[in-house]
């Protein structure tokens, strides 16, 4: 039996990887097997985050992508693209192309520093790779609204790994399929008091790194408030368009993101 004692200390090592704050205040609603009318009424409509825990327990991934000499075997051969970096808004940041198998290596590797790690990072692997795609399924949920998916992407890569706080535009279901991921939420309400990028291309993105806040050039961002959790494996959250997201791994991870639109912000509406 795992003792009290072992999972204080445990969650305090977490503590200690993390943003300020964290794990400290509100933490994102978790719902077992949530019915697709309670994720409409609840979630969906209102805008707001939500964990989803039993609703992937299917899945052939759970078990198989669990399994590295699987992956090798079924997408070994395979060029993919890669991050290598502490993060995409990093001057040390670059992408490189690589068989999975290196990538897989990678992963395995002893060498954490921030420079040389390595992040498979929003790609269209299952487009790539059928063998992969047909160990998942579509979750109900992403189909709500009425709308249509509209990116399939996977994240897979070291403990370490981090995607800076930013949000994006469409309906998100992130499913965690291997390992364990602290993700911390802000509402769209907060996108100015969030300093987003002036540039076009980053405008989605903050200038605000929650790794290492500086307050005199960003006064007020620590006291916002916002929603965080760890993203188990085997759970799902989702994240409403427009909600600023920042993620990162705990453990070895492999996610899946699920992107749709509804019904009246599709393009063709």
């Amino acid at each position: 039996m795992i003792s009290l004692w072992f999972i204080l200390n445990s969650n305090m090592q977490v503590v200690k990887l993390l943003p300020v704050r964290s794990l400290s205040c509100k933490t994102v609603a978790k719902k077992c097997r949530l019915s697709l009318e309670g994720f409409l009424q609840e979630h969906f409509i209102s805008g707001s985050p939500v964990i989803i825990s039993d609703s992937m327990n299917h899945w052939p991934a759970i078990d198989t992508w669990n399994d590295m000499n699987y992956l090798k075997r079924v997408a070994g051969f395979r060029t993919v693209p890669v991050e290598v970096g502490k993060n995409y808004l990093s001057p040390d940041w670059k992408q490189e192309l690589i068989t999975f198998s290196e990538f897989l290596g990678r992963i395995q590797s002893s060498d954490r520093s921030s420079a040389n790690l390595t992040y498979l990072a929003q790609h269209q692997l299952f487009d790539q790779i059928q063998e992969l795609k047909q160990d998942i399924v579509i979750p109900d949920y992403c189909f709500a609204g009425g709308g249509e998916i509209r990116s399939l992407n996977a994240w897979f890569g070291p403990p370490g790994t981090v995607t800076p706080l930013h949000h994006d535009p469409h309906h998100n279901i992130l499913a965690q399929v291997v390992g364990k991921k602290y993700i911390r939420l802000y509402p769209a309400s907060l996108s100015e008091e969030l300093y987003p990028h002036s540039e076009t291309m980053l405008c989605n993105s903050s200038q605000v790194d929650l790794d290492k806040i500086d307050e005199k050039e960003f006064p007020g961002i620590s006291d916002l408030d916002f929603v965080d959790c760890v993203l188990e494996e085997g759970e799902m959250l989702y994240i409403p368009p427009k909600w600023w997201h920042y993620v990162r791994s705990l453990t070895t991870s492999f996610s899946v993101s699920f992107w749709w639109s509804d019904e009246l912000n599709s393009p063709d509406s």
